[in-house]
């Protein structure tokens, strides 16, 4: 282990909680780390250790089982023990006697988009799932955790911190949902309605550091608006900026965020890190304070298959933007933008026809990508986001505008926060005492059934109105990469020209009407008058083959949401009730 010669132990090797465990980033520069587990045998016999085979936040089965090697294992001052890996993620031992096991193996920690397990020469993200395995017997006991790092690393994470690279967490669960970032990264502290935050920034970039946490501390203050009350006394921002980045997860009290290093600047691009940002706050009380009863207790080795993933999700990205707004942050107009895409992506989306968010809560276990996605499914963050959209009308339609979805989540919270689990029928008696109507035909209609989006009756009742462009120009259904002198099909939309021609994933477009592709496609057919037939020379599986494609006419640009030019009253007094603050006049 070359790097034991620099390496500096900062705490006790062990504490003295039920479970200890240690990590020693032993060769960064490889992504190895080696573990220690001191676990006390209650009795004799066999005796299991498991790792997750997948983590919080992520409802997919990662099999983190695969970085492990070298595991070994031994009674206390005794003989090494027999040992037998009996599932993918289970291994099991053969105990003698009543004493204290101590286990080691390596991990190989060399994956980040996935937030799990990431070491270099600069930093190591240790989430426990990734890292830690655990005695299901032993799951509520106290546990610790101590680091070896280089001497200049610098540890964090949402535990209780117990020494400069040691933490302690009131068992596995929590330990689970407590991501730790050690390295040498930039670190900022803050407080807010009573509350410490950390910001925490590994990698270099093109953002701003000051500018971000006072921004992020603007958020923070916003959960007021939603929530009575908070989940945490402490939390943690931990900001992933590396090349190709991308994704976040939340935690029990802190969220890893992750961000190309050059995507900070533009402001379209920081308006997107800030709503992520709000997205994984939000999940602190939607999520961690209170989730689906089918979430508890996580079964980390087999899906917790959930019909409600939809409100976890896109409940969550359905307020994300809201704090923004209230913030000052994010302009009514920019707000509004958000909104048109998604309801612009909702009309373009064919799987909306065929499955209901409940169906894709459960099925996100094994949710697929590519056009069969978009094709025959929908989305729990998009579709959610449009679910929670209609259940706050329903609920300010139905209580006078004196509730609204926002007072359903603090009810959730109120009512769950402790106990955590909430089932469907919870949801629906909420909005039947907010309103005094019951919530069992839109839950069967707009929740168990395909959504029907009446998008215009709802922004009309807040003073809004869709206006989509007059122009138009040539609609295929066709979604390409252009490579040098062809287009690969990428997606083909159900139902679209591209569909009725037969294209196919994968097709490679090389000439439209017998000559070769010099630009792209989507130009190329401005050529010709709309509604007119075109030829495309293609090849698939390296055959050779021509294909008859008719585009139709789309509305050319964006679609946009405006404020109606003469608002009511009560126009504006349902958009207070919706958002918080004064509908904006019409320009």
């Amino acid at each position: 282990m070359r790097y034991f010669a620099f390496l500096v132990l900062l705490c006790p090797l062990f504490a003295s909680a039920a479970v200890d465990y240690q990590i020693s980033i032993t060769e960064p520069d490889q992504h190895l780390a080696d573990v220690t587990i001191r676990l006390p045998a209650t009795q004799a016999g066999p005796f299991e250790l498991k790792l997750p085979a997948w983590r919080s936040g992520k409802y997919q089965i990662l099999d983190l089982a695969n970085g492990v090697r070298r595991f070994e294992a031994r009674l206390v001052d005794g003989a090494p023990l027999q040992v037998e890996k009996t599932e993918k993620s289970t291994w099991q031992l053969q105990v003698p006697a009543v004493g204290t096991i101590e286990v080691r193996y390596q991990v190989y920690a060399n994956e980040l988009n996935q937030r799990t397990r990431h070491i270099d020469d600069t930093h190591a993200y240790i989430n426990a799932s990734a890292y830690l395995m655990y005695h299901e017997a032993q799951r509520k006991e106290p546990v610790t955790v101590s680091l070896q790092v280089p001497a200049q690393w610098r540890s964090t994470s949402g535990m209780i911190r117990t020494g400069a690279h040691s933490f302690k967490a009131a068992d596995y669960d929590v330990l689970a949902d407590s991501p730790i970032e050690t390295g040498i990264h930039q670190s900022f502290n803050f407080k807010a309605d009573g509350r410490d935050y950390e910001v925490v920034f590994w990698g270099q970039g093109n953002f701003d550091t000051a500018q971000t946490v006072k921004d992020l501390q603007k958020i923070v203050l916003q959960a007021s608006s939603i929530w009575q009350g908070y989940p945490y006394q402490n939390y943690l921002f931990i900001i992933h900026a590396a090349t190709g980045a991308r994704g976040a997860t939340e935690h029990l009290n802190s969220t890893v965020i992750q961000r190309d290093r050059f995507s900070f600047r533009k402001r379209e691009h920081y308006l997107e890190f800030l709503s992520t940002a709000a997205h994984e706050l939000v999940h602190t009380w939607n999520v961690k304070a209170y989730r689906p009863a089918e979430l508890v207790p996580y079964d980390y080795l087999q899906p917790n298959y959930s019909k409600l993933l939809w409100i976890s999700e896109g409940s969550t990205s359905y307020f994300q933007n809201q704090l923004l707004l209230r913030a000052g942050l994010m302009t009514p107009e920019e707000f509004y933008t958000d909104l048109a895409k998604r309801l612009k992506r909702f009309a373009r989306t064919p799987g909306r026809e065929i499955q209901s968010v409940a169906q894709s809560s459960f099925d996100n276990w094994i949710s697929l990508g590519g056009d069969h996605a978009d094709n025959f499914s929908v989305n729990i963050y998009s579709e959610g986001y449009l679910v929670s959209w209609m259940l706050d009308h329903f609920l300010l339609s139905n209580s006078g505008l004196k509730a609204n979805y926002r007072t359903l989540h603090n009810e959730l919270y109120q009512r769950f926060g402790k106990t955590t689990a909430f089932t469907a029928a919870d949801v629906q008696q909420i909005a039947l005492d907010l309103t005094g109507k019951s919530l069992q035909e839109f839950w069967a209609g707009q929740v168990e059934s395909p959504l029907e989006l009446d998008a215009d009756t709802i922004l009309k009742a807040a003073g809004l109105q869709l206006s989509k462009p007059k122009a138009t120009e040539p609609f295929t259904g066709l979604t390409v990469q252009a490579q040098k002198d062809l287009a690969e099909v990428m997606k083909v939309e159900r139902g679209s020209p591209a569909w009725q021609a037969d294209l196919s994933v994968g097709d490679q477009i090389i000439a439209v009407n017998g000559l070769q592709l010099q630009t792209e496609l989507a130009e190329r057919l401005k050529d010709f008058p709309a509604d007119s037939a075109v030829t495309l020379t293609l090849f698939r599986d390296g055959r050779l083959l021509e294909r008859m494609l008719t585009p139709q006419t789309q509305p050319a640009g964006n679609w946009q949401i405006l404020p109606v030019a003469k608002p009511s009253r009560q126009q504006k007094a349902y958009y207070q009730a919706w958002l918080g603050m004064e509908l904006p006049a019409a320009k």
